[in-house]
């Protein structure tokens, strides 16, 4: 049997939850890490979900091992409370794209291995390569600055467009690379900050986070645990604002805008700040880098619907984030 992709932040997340049992749902299953993790700390059962088909294929090779304590379900974590079909005790969230599919260059996540210029999670919607080869250069500079922080968005939107149409993973690459100063050693590759903000595009990921944490809050249970492992600032800045908010520790009003009878918290943090890898972990691995993992307990408040503007979720103009 071939072994177990580890992964990021697994240990520190097992112990921030303990004591693991009950029902928990892995709402980013991919290579199953976590699930597998979850699984030997004392869960009862664990409910896999990932919008991936691929990756269930690929885990049939040891899943049989926990016979019905891993039950697998191909959809978005979005909709994970209506897809668990029961009451949790704990839900995990690894964001992003997984090592597993950057791997995979017919996926076309990656900007080291040439592919198709694909990066979809799942098998529908538009590719990269559609929405690249027909969006107006505006809406591509837009993506780029306000899903990536990318600061030569304008110059590289300009240049993906003289270059259409783009069909390859290292075309697009060696276009955004032209136009920004060679990487010093050390620095990420030119064009890192350009696919993550196309990877988001393309999969609808902040819309997807925000849906996610809300329906883990319907989900789970009194005493339930949320972890959310992201590698994104503006997703960990979602899912600390979330979480501030949905636990009455966001901090109040000013005098020119008092603060709203505050609802009733639906969860407490054990944490006051993220957790990050430690030293040995960066080594081991190098993706752990930017990690950053944050923790909250259910309460037995009602659900309710997020504040999305207080959320600071990233919006295309125009667009109302979406894709």
């Amino acid at each position: 049997m071939a072994a177990p992709h580890v992964p990021v932040l697994l240990k520190p997340l097992l112990k921030a939850v303990s004591p693991v049992s009950g029902i928990w749902l892995d709402g980013t299953f991919g290579a199953g890490g976590y699930a597998r993790g979850l699984l030997e700390a004392g869960a009862a059962k664990v409910i896999g979900i990932d919008r991936d088909p691929a990756v269930f294929a690929m885990a049939q090779e040891w899943a049989g091992q926990y016979g019905d304590r891993l039950h697998l379900v191909e959809g978005e974590f979005s909709d994970l409370d209506r897809l668990a079909g029961e009451p949790l005790d704990g839900v995990v969230l690894d964001l992003g794209v997984s090592s597993m599919q950057l791997d995979q260059a017919e996926r076309g996540f990656s900007f080291l291995r040439d592919g198709p210029l694909d990066m979809r999670m799942g098998k529908d919607g538009p590719s990269a390569a559609d929405l690249l080869n027909e969006a107006d250069e505006a809406v591509i500079a837009d993506v780029l600055y306000h899903y990536g922080e990318e600061r030569a968005s304008r110059r590289i939107a300009r240049a993906i467009v003289a270059a259409r149409p783009l069909t390859r993973t290292a075309q697009l690459a060696e276009v955004v690379a032209s136009c920004l100063p060679r990487a010093k050693p050390g620095q990420s590759h030119p064009a890192t900050r350009s696919f993550q903000a196309i990877r988001i595009w393309v999969n609808d990921e902040f819309r997807q986070l925000v849906d996610g944490l809300a329906a883990a809050e319907r989900a789970l249970q009194p005493g339930g645990k949320l972890a959310v492992v992201s590698f994104h600032s503006l997703e960990d800045r979602i899912v600390k604002r979330f979480m501030q908010a949905r636990s009455g520790s966001s901090g109040g009003g000013s005098r020119y805008a008092p603060a709203a009878e505050a609802a009733p918290a639906a969860f407490t943090l054990p944490f006051r700040r993220a957790v990050g890898p430690d030293a040995e972990e960066m080594q081991a691995n190098p993706r752990a880098r930017s990690a950053l993992l944050r923790v909250a307990i259910r309460t037995d408040a009602p659900a309710a619907a997020p504040d999305e503007a207080g959320l600071a979720m990233p919006r295309l103009p125009g667009k109302g984030g979406a894709r």
